[in-house]
């Protein structure tokens, strides 16, 4: 396909849904056609999208994007941008920080890359996670107290998200923090020129003015001991997190200038490391590897440093820098070292450019072999080697060893729970094991989410909280937790959307019937599939979307010159006018968005549009099964594969 001159959007649009010699279906029994006519009819399935089945929080993506393109409009005077953000934080409510960090996996798998380039999702919801900061937005008091108590032991992403949950459910929340602040990662873990303080300290507020109670600088099995805990609340979420570096498997780590990535941007969110050493290597290749790199090029050194002010040992807090603030600083040399070659780097596309450009020397395909000491035993370079992976394994490659000198090195691979009177809880391995729905096994009434049961996403963080919270509210309410559904997300429902515009449905009556389509109490020729379906691209008649480029966010790029004690934001916020222009790219895909064209298509007449008084998002059009013949029009000219041909009469 032709590109965009410079963008990677592909702008000659050459899908079809039929190719040349494709004159005859393509299996009789598939689609009994009898001469003009077929025993099939149209039913309207609703599926969940890739964008959201991708999503770890569960979003309902498409559904706030249908707010912002205008598709479902608020009532009594609601701007779109509240009532997006009342959607968008039904799973996740950190819209306004997830917009600026989050990786976005829905844009991967969102299905209008078979068109174009994706819709620019995180984009929007920074726009509308903005506006709430902007416009004092609060979450609903929860509409009644149970009377029960849940203990929630680490205030990061995954504790504050089931928080959240769980307060809206009714329920007491008392959260164990044993650092100063509430955020965990996202604080702690994260630069604040990526996540603004104002901007995090703003979205926890509200999740504690719901009347969450919140404890920091009280550590659970130091402070407190756990058999008070479980004493005193119904329920234990577990969500401590994984602040523990590991440091390289080789020889010669022992050096006291050799760091992990967590520790040392610990030291850096907290205000106490603000200079590095002339010469630094990292070794990683995600995320926190990168945010490492480019927060060294952001503090340089200085020339004359005490010995007591050296980031080793303000990193292990020993010390604090107290003359930094005066000195000349100079730029760092930086280097990023990855098992994987650089394109193919776990890290962000874009955070990956931005440490390019800053001045970040990024080396892939080399594993390190060992820390080269000096006579006093502080590391003086890394020796490494090229390598090939396989699978996830290096294989280091002969005769290709070389060093890297430096005064610093560190540690980004990995990370794990310090399970430090925890050890009740500890799986052996650092972390804590969960079923499927986030109890601990063996532990009745103790749940566990995020990273400490597995390193991933703050969002994934977030999603557990999320699932974690419907099992607690299921367990204290007495019943039995049932199996997670398939595709595990927060899915539209239509009967809620129903009720929502007045429309509910009547009460069943009873008694045998035969079809649906004269009946108040049922949604006729409606299937919902999406606690089971995916709906891919193929389903879609994409012919009907024309090229349109994607309105992509104001990045502020620092150049290596320039980024020493830069510390600015750099992503602003899409404006509302190209916010909704955005959103309007959206294919909403598995679910109706009243194009027209299966009612114009029709040759029967067969499709029609629902009575205005009775229509509402996902009930746009029915079938009169009468005129139709089953012909497959509909079907194939629906842009977003929500009609699907089933036996009819």
């Amino acid at each position: 396909m032709a590109k965009n001159a410079g963008t990677n959007q592909n702008t000659a649009l050459t899908w079809r849904r039929y190719k040349d010699g494709d004159f005859s279906p393509a299996s009789l029994q598939e689609q009994i056609f009898k001469a003009g006519w077929s025993h099939k009819c149209p039913t309207y399935v609703h599926r969940t999208p890739p964008c959201q089945a991708s999503c770890p929080s569960g979003h309902d993506i498409r559904g706030w994007l249908d707010i912002a393109r205008g598709v479902d409009k608020p009532t009594g005077g609601m701007t779109w941008q509240e009532y997006a953000f009342r959607k968008m934080t039904s799973s996740n409510p950190f819209p306004a920080v997830m917009g600026r960090v989050c990786p976005a996996p829905c844009e991967d798998g969102c299905n209008r890359n078979e068109v174009e380039d994706h819709v620019g999702i995180n984009s929007i919801e920074h726009h509308v996670g903005q506006y709430a900061i902007e416009h004092g937005l609060k979450f609903e008091a929860p509409p009644a107290e149970t009377g029960k108590k849940v203990a929630v032991i680490g205030g990061g992403p995954g504790g504050l998200s089931a928080a959240y949950h769980l307060r809206r459910k009714g329920h007491a929340v008392t959260i164990f923090e044993d650092h100063a602040l509430l955020g965990g990662m996202m604080r702690y873990g994260i630069p604040g020129y990526r996540t603004p303080r104002e901007v995090l300290d703003a979205e926890i507020q509200r999740i504690l003015d719901m009347g969450v109670e919140a404890r920091c600088g009280v550590r659970v099995g130091r402070d407190i001991p756990l058999a008070e805990i479980e004493s005193s609340f119904d329920a234990i979420f577990w969500a401590i997190g994984t602040h523990t570096g590991r440091g390289l498997p080789i020889a010669g780590w022992d050096a006291p200038n050799c760091v992990t990535g967590v520790a040392f941007l610990r030291a850096f969110n907290e205000g106490r490391l603000q200079v590095v050493t002339e010469r630094i290597v990292v070794v990683g290749g995600g995320d926190t590897s990168i945010d490492v790199a480019s927060v060294a090029r952001r503090l340089g050194h200085i020339t004359q440093i005490h010995e007591k002010d050296r980031p080793e040992n303000v990193v292990w807090g020993q010390t604090a820098h107290d003359v930094s603030s005066v000195a000349q600083r100079h730029g760092a040399n930086v280097t990023l070292t990855s098992l994987f070659p650089v394109e193919k780097m776990f890290a962000a596309e874009r955070e990956v450019s931005d440490a390019k450009s800053e001045g970040v020397d990024i080396k892939g395909g080399i594993m390190p072999l060992e820390v080269i000491k000096d006579a006093s035993g502080r590391a003086v370079a890394l020796k490494l080697c090229k390598c090939e992976m396989d699978g996830m394994t290096p294989v280091p490659v002969a005769g290709t060893e070389f060093e890297i000198a430096c005064d610093l090195i560190v540690s980004a691979i990995g990370q794990r729970g310090d399970m430090q009177g925890l050890e009740a809880m500890d799986n052996g391995k650092g972390f804590i094991n969960a079923d499927k729905n986030f109890r601990v096994p063996g532990k009745k009434g103790h749940f566990v989410g995020g990273d400490i049961v597995r390193p991933h996403l703050l969002t994934t963080a977030i999603g557990h909280g999320r699932v974690a919270a419907e099992s607690i509210d299921v367990y204290l309410a007495g019943d039995e937790i049932a199996k997670r559904p398939k595709v595990d997300v927060n899915h539209f429902n239509l009967l809620a959307k129903l009720r929502e515009v007045n429309l509910s449905p009547e009460p069943y009556a009873g008694g045998a019937v035969r079809g649906t389509d004269d009946e108040g109490f049922a949604v006729h020729n409606y299937e919902d599939r999406s606690r089971h379906e995916i709906v891919p691209s193929t389903d879609l008649f994409l012919g009907h979307f024309l090229y349109s480029a994607r309105h992509k966010r104001q990045e502020v790029h620092i150049d290596a010159d320039a980024v020493i004690g830069n510390f600015d934001e750099r992503l602003m916020p899409l404006p509302e006018s190209e916010a909704i222009a955005e959103a309007k790219r959206c294919m909403s895909c598995g679910l109706c968005f009243e194009c027209d064209n299966c009612v114009i298509f029709c040759p029967q007449g067969a499709v029609q549009r629902v009575p205005k008084k009775e229509r509402t998002l996902g009930r746009y059009v029915f079938t009169e099964y009468s005129r139709c013949i089953g012909c497959h029009i509909c079907h194939d000219v629906c842009p977003t594969g929500y009609i699907q041909m089933g036996l009819g009469e």
